[in-house]
Parts: structure tokens; sequence; C-alpha cells
């Protein structure tokens, strides 16, 4: 957010990066309309709920196991959480991958979990509308 990166910075972009690969949606355009979620608020809370299984692509649920799927984002748990010292490094994450029994920890609340609204709260009469599709329209005028 400030422009400064990190090793820490690196592995928060990981965990996102294999959230949306499990899911397959991107994080900047996922939201759930109803609650305002992103795609990190949306997987902690299915985790809360122990529903994870609800993120998972339908593609991937046919075509991979599940058990490392469950395993996949319990990672990408852990390398969002929201302190940059709980997250864990890119070879203990590398290690956690490769680890068929080892115990990993318990995740805590990912960073940027504030969740969004749908819609903006200003009022149609203040924002200059140019596209219905939110498609950028340019105009063009001659010098």
């Amino acid at each position: 957010m400030e422009g400064l990166f990190s090793v820490k910075s690196d592995v928060f972009s990981f965990g996102v990066l294999l959230l949306e690969i499990i899911s397959g949606r991107k994080n900047s355009r996922f939201y759930v309309s109803e609650h305002g979620l992103s795609l990190l608020n949306y997987t902690w809370k299915l985790w809360c709920e122990k529903r994870e299984i609800e993120l998972i692509d339908p593609v991937l649920v046919q075509s991979c196991i599940q058990v490392d799927l469950l395993k996949y984002i319990h990672i990408g748990l852990l390398c969002v959480q929201e302190d940059p010292a709980d997250r864990p490094t890119m070879s203990s994450v590398i290690f956690m991958l490769a680890s068929d029994n080892m115990k990993l920890p318990q995740p805590t609340e990912p960073a940027f979990s504030v969740g969004r609204n749908a819609k903006s709260s200003q009022s149609s009469s203040d924002v200059n509308v140019v596209s219905v599709n939110e498609v950028t329209l340019s105009n063009v005028f001659p010098r």
C-alpha cells in the first residue's frame, strides 16, 4: 500500500495468487454482492465456518485431490495474514506445499479484510456516469 516491497509482500502476493487459482476467480474483481466481500474476506468467512470446500473451482474438484486443495487454501490463508511477521517465508511455503504430513499452524484473519460495498455510497446525481457497462469512453477533441 505504501509502495514498499519486501519478502513478506511477495508471500502475500503468492497467497492471493494461490487462492485465485483454487477459486478460479480474480481477487481484483471478486465480490459477493449481497455481503460486499472480497476474495480474501470470502475465503476467511468460509474457513471460519468450516465450508472452505465451497471456494474450490468446480473444474478442480473433478481433477484434483480434495485434501490437497484444502491444504492449498490453508497455505494461501497463512500467506495473506494481516501481520507480515505471521506470514511464512517462501522456503517454508515450498516445504508446506511439498509435505504431506506437516502440521500447519492456524491462520489469522487476512489483511485488507475490511470488505467493500458493491454499490457506491455516492448518489447518481453526484457522479458523471460515462458508461453503463464500466467501459471507459474517451472524447477526442482536435487541437
